[in-house]
């Protein structure tokens, strides 16, 4: 019998923050841009347009004003868990709010997906690529960008270490964060064609952990862990983590780097003109021919 999907994230949770988070949003949209830029870098790739897109995400409408400059794409319709950023993306086309986790579109209605930086609060990550996947045309493009298990290695190995230090244990401070080694193969499980999987480092340099925490707050990437502590952290805590924060990993000039890993995944939905791998024993050229060497007996001695 199959098990139920674990609910790891307070999406009442987080729908607050991205609210709170979306008046201002365009002075810490920075990491947005960044991702942004990498799905316009894939894209520029692909020698065709795509007249009806989906910004699954769409946050205030950041990754519409590159596409518009991309000049790729028609119609946009943005989506996004949270109605005042939805209300914001109106500028950029039509958007409407919804569940993360799930896609309210009908199959076969878009000739492109994207979604940047929002997947890594979906709990059925594989259920929504899926879903996403039916709601491409046959050769519509799905393409991803999202943070990957190496983003914020600092901030969560200080917060850690101080509580152990202060409480005597840990408590969930940091959202799950999927690897890319586990998630490339999530595209081939979504019925999704030539995946490619591929990810990059990004270091920010703040001043100290708390002007990187604001920022965080101010992205709407907060803690909204289901299982977090529903009390307030102590002031002690804090000023520990930034202790060893500073003291781990910290510059000599007293800055302190954070680490963000983007992962950018690029699928498409299935049709007869792609191209297919060739079955077994259909090579028409020996690899010793290839190689221009005589081929050896692996039991020689």
């Amino acid at each position: 019998m199959n098990q139920p999907m674990p609910i790891l994230f307070d999406k009442a949770s987080l729908r607050h923050h991205r609210d709170r988070a979306a008046a201002s949003y365009a002075d810490f949209s920075f990491l947005k841009e960044e991702a942004a830029i990498r799905v316009i870098d894939r894209l520029e790739l692909v020698r065709r347009d795509f007249d009806l897109c989906l910004d699954f995400g769409c946050h205030d409408g950041v990754l519409s004003r590159h596409l518009a400059k991309l000049g790729k794409t028609g119609t946009v319709i943005h989506a996004d868990l949270s109605p005042k950023f939805a209300s914001n993306a109106l500028a950029h086309g039509a958007a409407i709010a919804c569940d993360i986790d799930r896609v309210p579109f009908r199959p076969s209605s878009f000739d492109a997906v994207f979604s940047c930086l929002t997947m890594h609060w979906v709990d059925d990550l594989p259920g929504v690529m899926a879903q996403m996947r039916a709601a491409l045309k046959p050769d519509g493009l799905l393409l991803i960008s999202m943070l990957g298990g190496n983003s914020l290695t600092e901030l969560r190995s200080a917060l850690a270490a101080a509580e152990s230090e202060i409480d005597g244990g840990l408590s969930p401070r940091c959202a799950p964060m999927a690897d890319i080694r586990d998630i490339g193969g999530l595209l081939g499980r979504a019925g999704l064609a030539l995946p490619v999987a591929d990810s990059d480092r990004l270091t920010i340099t703040y001043p100290n952990m708390f002007r990187l925490m604001a920022d965080l707050r101010g992205m709407g990437e907060q803690n909204a862990l289901m299982d977090r502590l529903r009390r307030p952290t102590s002031r002690a805590l804090f000023m520990r983590a930034a202790e060893i924060y500073q003291a781990e990993y910290g510059h000599d000039d007293g800055t302190i780097p954070a680490s963000f890993e983007i992962i950018t995944l690029t699928g498409w939905a299935p049709h007869e003109s792609q191209q297919k791998p060739m079955r077994p024993g259909s090579a028409t050229h020996r690899l010793a021919d290839m190689l221009n060497s005589e081929e050896q007996d692996p039991e020689a001695g």
